[in-house]
């Protein structure tokens, strides 16, 4: 009996003692497992922060960047607002002249408005002049009669000259003159075709000569030729 006694003890035993090598070996393949997942973790982490720190660093790089823009751009706003100061400096005296240029402008527009009324004045006495003058004009032409016609007193002909020291255009001039009557020296250079200066010198010179009378009772004189003159200049009829 003691026998089987000790025999379920030492089964009981030996069945525990599996139980435990069991459990042993379960729990040891769970730390194993346990062990490598928390390698594989670490270095999970490990790379995170490692690529924390890039991104960090490279942050640090660009603030760092922009802290030397942001230096940069101080001191440009520094010599900015330097410059700024000195054309401060330099507007305003200009606004003190612009003031003093606007109150000039106005002085100066009021004295215009004055003048302008002052012009507008005078061009209304102006005006009432005009009609007073050209009232005056119309009584003076009622009253003027026309000039008498005056011609200068003959100077006898030179028969021995006669048509002698005549050129042909002082010829052609003379037949026109006896054929259509008489003429100013304008109308006698638009049918000669001469210059302004050349026919008042060629019928001045007929007039001096003795071929030509002139009226004076106005300008620009007239020219006609002188009677005793006509039977020299009538061209003989040809022959029917």
């Amino acid at each position: 009996m003691a026998e089987l006694v000790d025999l379920i003890a030492l089964s009981g035993t030996g069945i525990l003692l599996a139980i435990t090598v069991a459990a042993g070996i379960r729990y040891y393949s769970l730390i194993h497992k346990a062990r490598w997942e928390y390698v594989k973790a670490r270095d999970l982490v490990e790379e995170i922060v490692r690529s924390f720190n890039r991104e960090l660093k490279r942050d640090a790089e660009k603030l760092d960047t922009i802290g030397y823009k942001m230096e940069g751009t101080g001191a440009k706003i520094e010599a900015a607002a330097k410059r700024v100061d000195a054309v401060e400096k330099k507007v305003l005296p200009l606004d003190e002249r612009v003031a003093s240029t606007a109150e000039t402008v106005q002085r100066t527009a009021s004295a215009l408005s004055e003048n302008s009324a002052k012009l507008q004045n005078i061009a209304t006495q102006h005006e009432s002049l005009e009609a007073r003058i050209v009232s005056l004009q119309e009584q003076i032409q009622k009253l003027t009669t026309l000039p008498e016609v005056k011609s200068e007193p003959v100077i006898p002909i030179k028969r021995d000259k006669a048509m002698a020291a005549l050129t042909d255009t002082e010829v052609v001039v003379l037949e026109m003159l006896a054929a259509e009557g008489s003429k100013t020296a304008p109308e006698i250079k638009e049918r000669v075709q001469l210059s302004r200066e050349h026919t008042a010198r060629l019928m001045k010179k007929l007039y001096e000569e003795g071929y030509l009378e002139r009226e004076t009772g106005k300008i620009p004189f007239k020219y006609s030729v002188k009677k005793e003159m006509e039977k020299f200049l009538k061209k003989p009829e040809s022959p029917v």
